[in-house]
């Protein structure tokens, strides 16, 4: 690999950078650029339905920014700018803004496409990076920030005559490349023009156009300017990261930390080359840390299904938040982990989401838990205890949990992948609660005689034969279990059992489990039943073990 052909990008000296040592506290101000930055870069652009079922959706999320397009060098853009306003579709709540050149026809032509709008942002830009300059543009510093000045002064001229709340943006395109001082010496030659004030300011964005190196010096870059602009209470400090490096979040973070105010990027991170970076993520870390991301994002599966529709692109497995396998545990110990949190979560009941390897809730977005723990090979008792509590009600005591998960652990094996909870729960019926061999319960009856001792009749099937038996024990287990053995030969100690409700209600089941060993051989094995009645689902729990236990006969 021919690493000598490239060189390290200039890193900003600057020491006096306090970003490192400040929290995220509140949301920014969110702009969507899905309909033009993301739009731009789709292999199949949206048509101009599909581009109103995105703009729906982002006033669905709670965007009061969204930028619609470039409608000056599209017709396509523009014809769809002018149904938004003809079909009155843009609420007084929400700002329009639109991208354009700084040149002299292109902003009378979006002024035509605003016309009527109550709220717009008119975003200009052009490039300004060492290397734009040198083999674009062939322009000296002076000449480049001329183009931004001259930009300036047109829409302030046409902006006289516009009836609408109009905001200026000036993007100094490929910030992250320019030089610090040259970014501001452009900046402020609009800055005074344009003559911003805190009542109406001007939206200064940064864009890290092209990533090209890491986080950190982003941050620096954001920090210097936002220490350096001249009254900064008359500026929006916008950021507008891309995803090159594949640090656009990390990036947009930090840049929050160095002081931006607001940040362009899309739904899930669609965008030229790796992309703009992905609000959704950026929100959603926000969110886990108990921050309001202030936007509406409790069903990502919505927004999943709109996005893959009109985009035609598929969102990947592991994409945060999103991905399909982004809440699901493999692995057996982080089975385990989930499976406890889960258990002490109910216990302290304080309201606090507090599970190992589950940053938030995955309800609180619309996901559901089915997917949450998903089982192979990998899996170990604490996967499968997880499916069969939080899927099918089944709490199975902890030495349980070890023998079924080994179970499964040998059909996903033999099957070679992953194992559903369907087939789970299946292999549960048919190893504990659906045996009738060589033990068939199928009636029984308990009194008590004294508060000490209970009689119990029981009829079942021995090796298909019907049996009829009688006897007292200290409880109905201990009977039901002495009066089998008046009628079979059988040499064995109930060594646990516990139960447990399923459900609340006049209808609501027990669970029981039973554990035997055959003190003839040592061998321990477990039983499972379950009845609405919950002595019923004992006596099913022992039958169970009973015939698991003795399943080639006694």
């Amino acid at each position: 690999m021919n690493y000598q052909k490239y060189r390290p990008m200039p890193v900003l000296d600057y020491r006096e950078r306090e970003w490192p040592n400040r929290q995220i506290t509140k949301a920014p101000d969110w702009c969507s650029v899905d309909l033009r930055d993301g739009n731009q870069a789709l292999i199949q652009p949206m048509n101009v339905d599909e581009k109103m079922e995105m703009f729906n959706l982002l006033l669905k999320l709670g965007f009061k920014e969204i930028e619609i397009g470039f409608p000056a060098a599209s017709q396509i853009e523009y014809d769809f700018l002018r149904e938004l306003v003809a079909r009155d579709m843009i609420p007084d709540d929400v700002t329009v803004q639109i991208l354009c050149q700084c040149r002299e026809h292109l902003i009378e032509r979006s002024f035509e496409a605003i016309e009527g709008i109550k709220n717009v942002v008119f975003h200009i830009y052009n490039s300004t990076s060492t290397l734009q300059r040198e083999v674009v543009f062939h322009m000296s510093r002076e000449e480049i920030k001329q183009i931004a000045i001259d930009g300036t002064r047109m829409v302030k001229e046409r902006a006289k005559n516009f009836p609408g709340n109009l905001r200026l943006e000036y993007s100094p395109e490929s910030f992250s490349g320019t030089e610090v001082e040259f970014s501001l010496e452009c900046c402020q030659a609009v800055q005074d023009v344009w003559e911003p004030t805190p009542e109406n300011p001007i939206i200064f964005n940064l864009p890290n156009t092209v990533e090209q190196t890491t986080p950190n010096v982003y941050a620096d870059q954001i920090e210097w300017m936002d220490r350096h602009f001249k009254n900064r209470d008359c500026i929006i400090l916008s950021v507008h990261p891309h995803n090159d490096r594949g640090c656009g979040v990390a990036a947009t973070e930090l840049a929050l930390l160095a002081g931006a105010d607001r940040v362009e990027g899309t739904l899930l991170g669609n965008g030229e080359r790796t992309g703009n970076v992905d609000i959704l993520t950026v929100a959603y870390n926000m969110f886990s840390q108990g921050i309001d991301p202030g936007l509406h994002l409790e069903n990502i599966n919505e927004i999943i299904d709109v996005y893959e529709r009109c985009c035609k692109m598929e969102i990947d497995m592991r994409h945060p938040y999103a991905g399909q396998l982004v809440f699901t545990a493999f692995s057996g110990s982080h089975q385990d982990a989930i499976n406890k949190g889960m258990h002490a979560m109910e216990e302290k009941n304080n309201g606090l989401w507090e599970i190992p390897y589950l940053p938030i809730d995955p309800a609180d977005i619309g996901r559901q838990y089915e997917p949450v723990v998903r089982i192979n090979s990998q899996s170990g008792k604490g996967g499968v205890a997880f499916v069969m509590e939080s899927l099918y009600g089944f709490k199975l005591p902890k030495a349980m949990q070890g023998e079924f998960a080994s179970v499964i652990q040998k059909i996903s094996e033999k099957q070679g992948g992953e194992i559903s909870p369907d087939e789970i729960f299946a292999e549960f019926k048919r190893q504990y609660i659906a045996k009738t061999y060589p033990f068939e319960f199928l009636k029984f009856r308990v009194e008590d005689i004294d508060d000490k001792t209970c009689m119990a009749w029981l009829v079942f099937k021995h090796n298909g034969q019907e049996v009829y038996a009688e006897s007292q024990g200290n409880g109905p287990l201990d009977a039901i279990k002495k009066a089998l053995k008046t009628k079979v030969d059988l040499d064995i100690t109930i060594l646990d059992y516990s139960e447990h409700t399923m459900s609340e209600g006049s209808d609501a089941r027990a669970a029981a489990y039973v554990q035997l060993r055959d003190n003839r051989t040592g061998k321990t094995i477990f039983g499972a039943g379950d009845s609405s009645n919950i002595t019923k689902a004992v006596i099913r729990a022992f039958f169970s073990a009973l015939d698991r236990l003795f399943a080639e006969g006694v």
